[in-house]
């Protein structure tokens, strides 16, 4: 089996791109979004950040399709865990109604 060599330019991207999104995180640290949004925006840029972190550096884009699998698995039950403790939270009394 072979393995991918990737070029130190891809990472040198991937590395500017991750301190584009860490400066975004910042920037958007010290904006007041109206409503919920300042979790939106914080969660789609850790988000981001995060899907290039294991595609590239941990090498997930030249791999296989088990390890696809893998990682559309546990996105999923992530998924199915998030709606379940969400359908909980919501569910609750004593929150506030907006």
């Amino acid at each position: 089996m072979s393995e991918h060599i990737v070029q130190p330019r891809i990472y040198i991207m991937i590395f500017l791109a991750l301190m584009l999104g860490t400066g975004l995180t910042v920037l958007a640290a010290f904006y007041d979004f109206p409503g919920p949004l300042n979790a939106v925006v914080a969660l789609t840029i850790a988000c981001l950040k995060a899907t290039l972190v294991v595609l590239y550096f941990m090498h997930v884009r030249y791999s296989g399709r088990l390890i696809w699998l893998v990682i559309i698995a546990a996105i999923f039950w992530l998924a199915i865990m998030f709606a379940i403790t969400f359908s909980d939270y919501w569910t609750r009394n004593w929150l506030p109604i907006s």
